[in-house]
């Protein structure tokens, strides 16, 4: 998405520092590639949801893959080439592994 970030992960560090990472990561590189400097690239604010099942799970990565084509960004899933709606781990195609 051009304006947001979905990532769905398994944390095992505490989140606030994943996110930093993330961001500090992110930002750097994305200004360097933009030419900017001394100007924020991220929100300082994030949104985070707890997956509690398989189900749950399946339903996340789902509604994270369509986000794109609701967006019009592409007509389908698959043709975001940062989605994983086209890998093994997407889930259409692997459902909510590994979780319990």
């Amino acid at each position: 998405m051009p304006n947001h970030v979905h990532v769905i992960l398994k944390p095992h560090e505490k989140l606030p520092e994943i996110v930093r990472w993330l961001k500090t990561a992110t930002a750097a590189r994305a200004n360097r590639l933009a030419g900017r400097t001394g100007q924020p690239f991220w929100q300082r604010e994030y949104f985070d949801r707890w997956i509690r099942n398989g189900k749950e799970l399946a339903s996340v990565i789902e509604y994270v893959e369509v986000n794109p084509v609701k967006a019009g960004l592409v007509s389908c899933a698959e043709d975001w080439p940062w989605s994983s709606a086209s890998k093994p781990t997407g889930g259409k195609t692997a459902g909510a592994p590994g979780v319990r």
